[in-house]
Formats: structure tokens, sequence, C-alpha cells
């Protein structure tokens, strides 16, 4: 095959794999995957946020290892491999938490283990990895990850701006709007404000794909 005719590595094929999730498929508001963690990793940007990392990291690398791996997988046995390979990935990911980032994996205590239960993994693992080369599998784990993490820092910014006035440590509700009655959301702090906003983005993204669809 000539230089001309090789797929180029980021061609329009690669690139939808990288924003489609974020929109068009995404895995939480459209295939309602990852749900839980969304609902208990949240009530802080910064769990959220290294909860995001270390799922797109084992869903991206899961993807390049198990698309390697595809054409030497027994079909009886492929959930098995695919979990190992899982387990294995995660396994690393927590372990690097614990010995750089301390604090943070205290906060998000059992839910990077979890990580191994979380249907969009082992899902992109099953739909795309076994039938798709290594380097579109691993932008495809990207671009999944991705889009998840898009909805949870989304869902733990309205959280921790409601639930205690600030983002990050800084204070953006002025203490002009407090000496005025505003109190913080005791809600926002609580799994069930989580369940809401996840439920009012679902609404909102398919609200509007329906009508541009029905426009188009």
């Amino acid at each position: 095959m000539s230089a001309e005719e090789k797929e180029p590595l980021f061609g329009k094929k690669e690139k939808k794999l990288l924003t489609d999730p974020f929109w068009d498929n995404n895995p939480i508001t459209l295939q309602v995957l990852g749900v839980c963690s969304a609902l208990a990793v949240t009530t802080q940007v910064v769990p959220a946020l290294v909860m995001a990392v270390a799922l797109t990291v084992v869903v991206a690398f899961s993807n390049l290892l198990i698309s390697l791996m595809r054409n030497y997988i027994p079909s009886g046995i492929r959930i098995i491999v695919e979990l190992s390979v899982i387990a294995s990935l995660v396994i690393l990911s927590d372990q690097v938490l614990k010995a750089f980032m301390f604090e943070q994996s205290k906060m998000l205590s059992v839910f990077v283990g979890l990580i191994i239960t979380n249907c969009i993994v082992l899902g992109r693992a099953e739909a795309y990895a076994l039938a798709n080369g290594p380097w579109k599998s691993f932008l495809d784990g990207i671009g999944n990850g991705a889009g998840y993490g898009f909805i949870l820092l989304l869902v733990a910014v309205i959280r921790e701006l409601f639930g205690s006035g600030s983002i990050l440590g800084y204070k953006l509700i002025p203490q002009f709007a407090f000496d005025l009655g505003y109190v913080n959301n005791g809600l926002m702090v609580l799994a069930p404000a989580a369940f809401f906003l996840v439920g009012l983005f679902i609404w909102i993204q398919r609200s509007i794909t329906k009508k541009l669809v029905e426009e188009d």
C-alpha cells in the first residue's frame, strides 16, 4: 500500500471516535452507562476529575490490549480475558493513585476498584475493541472516557458550587448573597442530587437530539 493510500492517524473517522462520545453517543446521557460512579464521586470536582482520568486510562489501554489480542482470544473465554485485562489495569491505576495521590485515593475509596464493573469499560471492549484495530480502539477508549468525564465534571461543578459555594477551594458565591439570606443547598452534597442532575442532562440531551432529528 502506498503512502497516499494509507489511512491518516487523525482522519474523519478517527476524529469522530474522539468527539462522538461527548454528545451524539455519550456513555452516560445516551447509553446510560457508568451512572453509579456519577452519583458517588461528584460531590467535589477533584475526585470527579481523578475518577474521570482513571477510567479514561483504563478504557483506552484495555481497548488497545484487547484489540491487539483479538485474533488470539477464543470466543468462549473472551469475557474472562477482557475482565483479566481490565482488572490488571484497574489495580495498576489504583496503586499509582495510592503512591502519588494518596488523599484523592482515600476520597475515592472503593470506587476506583469498581471501575472493573463499570459497564463502559467492558462494553467498549466487547462492542469495539474485538472488531477493530489497535489505534482506533485506543481512540475509542479515550473518546468514551472523556465523554464520561465531561458529564462527571459537569455534575461535580454544579454540586460543589451550590453545595459549598466554592469550586476547588475558591469561593465563587459572594458574601453579600449570604448576608441577604442565601444558604448553601444541602441537597447537593447528597447522592440524590447527582441522580436528579444526571436525569436532567439525559432529558436535555435527548430532547435536543430528538429536535434536531425532526428538523432534518
